[in-house]
């Protein structure tokens, strides 16, 4: 155990995580944590060292061993979270080395944020790597389709604490307050969490990385009040400012309303980073330039989604063309479409906005949600209707909205089950699967080698399908019809 913890410190000052100066201080932090009392000095470090995340996996074993702790997934990630604190810089330091690099390129900070936040663990790599990714073809070009394996699965027992847990610090996940924080039932372990403050209209919001991150430097921007998420026009010269300070990095805002919105309204946040989703690919129906100002070009897309882009020079203009679009989208109805601005004065237009740069220009994805319901889709009228949420049946957010499906770990388990029943290798099949899965079996035409890919085919297809339910203006002659009257005011 002496030598771990020597190896553990000398590969955090080989990883220029920590100063050599520190080692003493860091030794004797991880004695403190471990409950060690006494320390073998004159050891060496082994060469090679181990990675960091192999010798963190010994030292959690040795507390678990020698009682340190309790062996369930709670007290492990606090440890986890806490051993790894140990070679993280103090947030000042993180801050300071971040805006220094900034100085140099925007994009020199963010991967060096990146990659310390994959090396400290708060980024979970490992659990990441076990996600099933892959690309279907659809009649709107490619998805990206991704099976979410990757946050540990928690007890009966862990999840009963957490409904019961008490007390409103950290009042959320979000909340910057996380940053360092044990942990407790039902909010997760920070320790080792780090955020970098960035500007937005001279009010410092917090930035990190997503710790299961669902693609290339998923990261979080946050106001430091626990806050609502709103969406408006101050919302767009965020985003735009966002894109201004991390050029090379996307940033959008879920919808503001629940069912279209994200899985946290109650915390105001975007989300981003350095990834090329399908709908950046999307064709474009039709293009005009803006009529009341000629310098923003605008394009409706072809896409299962009711989506407009802006493009412009001059950021300026692309708030009052977004603006406009949200103020003439807040008051639509369409009763013919099932679209209806309000009920019984409940609100219930909203939008998804994505902003990006491309090359000096700006552009505003401005997409079109609705979250009513009805007796025939409790759900939600724009949302995957019951027929789909066998493959996915939760909110369609942001992700979902730039053409990259998170499906639930369940699927794993039951895609390999509908393989086998349509082979005929078994007759058990979920029963939610079974009407598709014999679909697929009349189909013929599957053998053993064809079958993974034609049922990823098939996800596909379904995921096309859960979309097209989310769009407002559907695929048909009448909802297109509509949604170029809709955005004639506009020319």
């Amino acid at each position: 155990m002496d030598q771990l913890i020597c190896d553990f410190v000398a590969k955090g000052v080989s990883s220029h995580m920590i100063h050599p100066l520190d080692t003493y201080y860091a030794t004797n932090r991880l004695l403190n944590i471990l409950k060690k009392d006494h320390f073998e000095t004159n050891l060496l470090p082994s060469m090679p060292l181990q990675g960091l995340l192999d010798l963190m996996d010994q030292l959690v074993q040795y507390a678990v061993e020698e009682g340190v702790i309790e062996d369930n997934l709670r007290s492990r990630e606090e440890l986890e979270a806490e051993i790894m604190d140990v070679v993280t810089p103090a947030p000042s330091v993180i801050n300071r080395t971040f805006w220094e690099s900034y100085q140099e390129a925007p994009m020199r900070a963010t991967d060096e944020f990146y990659k310390l936040s994959k090396r400290n663990d708060y980024i979970k790599t490992r659990h990441i790597a076990k996600n099933e990714q892959f690309k279907v073809d659809s009649k709107y070009g490619y998805f990206d389709i991704t099976i979410n394996l990757s946050k540990p699965e928690k007890s009966k027992q862990e999840i009963e604490e957490a409904k019961l847990s008490v007390g409103n610090y950290p009042e959320c996940q979000l909340c910057a307050t996380n940053e360092g924080y044990k942990g407790r039932a039902g909010i997760s372990a920070r320790t080792n969490h780090r955020v970098i403050r960035i500007p937005i209209q001279e009010e410092n919001w917090g930035f990190q990385y997503s710790p299961y991150a669902y693609y290339n430097e998923h990261c979080i921007v946050f106001s430091k009040h626990h806050t609502p998420m709103v969406v408006n026009k101050q919302t767009i010269s965020n985003l735009l400012e966002l894109v201004t300070v991390l050029p090379h990095y996307f940033m959008g805002s879920n919808a503001g309303l629940p069912i279209v919105g994200g899985s946290l309204l109650g915390h105001d946040h975007y989300q981003g980073g350095r990834h090329h989703f399908p709908m950046e690919e999307a064709k474009v129906l039709e293009s005009w330039d803006w009529h009341a100002d000629s310098e923003v070009r605008a394009e409706r897309l072809h896409w299962p989604l009711s989506v407009i882009r802006l493009r412009a020079i001059d950021p300026n203009s692309l708030i009052k063309a977004g603006a406009e679009i949200m103020e003439a989208w807040s008051t639509y109805s369409n009763e013919a479409l099932a679209i209806l601005s309000e009920t019984a004065g409940e609100n219930h237009n909203a939008v998804t906005l994505i902003a990006r740069r491309n090359g000096e220009a700006y552009e505003l994805d401005v997409v079109l949600r609705n979250n009513r319901t009805n007796d025939q889709y409790p759900d939600g009228i724009f949302h995957p209707h019951q027929d789909v949420q066998h493959i996915k049946k939760e909110n369609i957010g942001l992700i979902e909205v730039l053409g990259t499906a998170i499906l639930p770990p369940r699927l794993k388990s039951e895609l390999a089950e509908v393989t086998q029943f349509v082979l005929g290798e078994t007759d058990q099949v979920a029963d939610y699967h079974l009407e598709w899965a014999n679909e697929l079996k009349e189909a013929g035409n599957i053998t053993a080698e064809t079958a993974t890919a034609l049922i990823q085919e098939s996800v596909g297809k379904k995921f096309e399908r859960v979309l097209e339910d989310a769009g407002v203006f559907k695929q048909d002659e009448a909802g297109q019809e509509a949604f170029a009257e809709f955005v004639n005011q506009f020319k």
